[in-house]
């Protein structure tokens, strides 16, 4: 039937695999070969609409990756068509056995999972244990036919971006007013070889009206020691400063557009809902395009923007 049905590659395999996942275990609980499984109820065809239905939904969602915490299995008995079995049947038991499902009573003496249930859940589910930090972007809500005495009979889907805690950032700031500016482009490689996020010199006016400029260089909070001491052996300053800091930044993508002079690489900035508030043409590929061309290079700019405006 999978075979034969008009579905997308990906729906297609990510099916064929949950119901072999249950043939084998099937094989292996009855002795014998895996064409000789017969299915009963995994064959109904409400088990074929959950199994194709599910294969569909994450090839649609295309989920970085799936978690699940413990699953409910149940108790008591149920009906088959091998007779009474105990809940968990055997095939689910097994199934959840060979994948590592971590499983809990649940409270209920009725099934609260399927064999089916179980492949779907062995196949897509990465990682078992409490969600991760995520920001909820939908939540879907399947409900099932069977009135439990004490909960709803729902299962729940979460799907979210994954949220980390902003990373720790210091700005370390040296002055310096006895340094031959000679040495800056080397002190700011190195810096950036370092780990630096970014690198800045000031000018500034130092006692007895010294000429003078502030290093200033933005860093994770990790590489704070290790840049420190980088400072103090590459320039002349007898200390440095750290303050801890802050910073919100926008999406960053790139992307050439086609101006009258060539192809140009242009950055962009996005908000948060993917718009562009920021266009910035990069220096080198303008300076290029200016060197080959003779024209000016802000005539380069203004044409890579330009450019950008008109594709959008």
């Amino acid at each position: 039937m999978l075979l034969a049905a008009p579905l997308a590659p990906s729906v297609q395999s990510r099916a064929l695999g949950i119901f072999d996942r249950i043939a084998q275990v099937e094989a292996r609980l009855h002795g014998v070969e895996v064409g000789e499984v017969a299915f009963h109820e995994v064959g109904a065809v409400d088990s074929v609409v959950d199994v194709v239905g599910s294969a569909a939904a994450f090839a649609w969602l295309e989920p970085a990756g799936v978690t699940a915490g413990p699953v409910a299995v149940g108790g008591g008995t149920v009906g088959t068509a091998h007779g009474r079995l105990p809940v968990p049947s055997p095939a689910t038991l097994e199934i959840c056995r060979a994948a590592g499902v971590p499983t809990v009573h649940g409270g209920v003496n009725r099934e609260l999972l399927t064999p089916t249930g179980a492949a779907i859940l062995a196949t897509v589910v990465r990682a078992w244990g409490p969600p991760p930090a995520l920001v909820a972007v939908a939540i879907g809500y399947g409900a099932g036919d069977m009135d439990l005495p004490d909960r709803p009979n729902l299962l729940r889907v979460t799907a979210g971006r994954r949220w980390a805690a902003p990373a720790a950032l210091v700005e370390i700031h040296a002055n310096l007013d006895d340094m031959s500016p000679e040495l800056c482009e080397h002190v700011a490689d190195r810096l950036f070889d370092g780990g630096a996020l970014d690198v800045w010199w000031a000018p500034v006016t130092m006692k007895k009206s010294r000429p003078a400029f502030v290093l200033g260089v933005l860093a994770p909070e990790e590489r704070r020691d290790a840049l420190c001491q980088r400072i103090l052996l590459e320039t002349t300053s007898l200390g440095v400063r750290v303050v801890p800091v802050t910073r919100v930044v926008l999406e960053r993508r790139s992307e050439t557009v086609v101006t009258a002079h060539g192809p140009v690489t242009v950055k962009l900035g996005l908000s948060s809902t993917g718009d562009v508030v920021n266009v910035a043409p990069e220096y080198e590929s303008c300076r290029a395009v200016a060197l080959a061309t003779g024209l000016p290079l802000k005539e380069i700019y203004a044409a890579a923007v330009t450019a950008f405006r008109g594709k959008r």
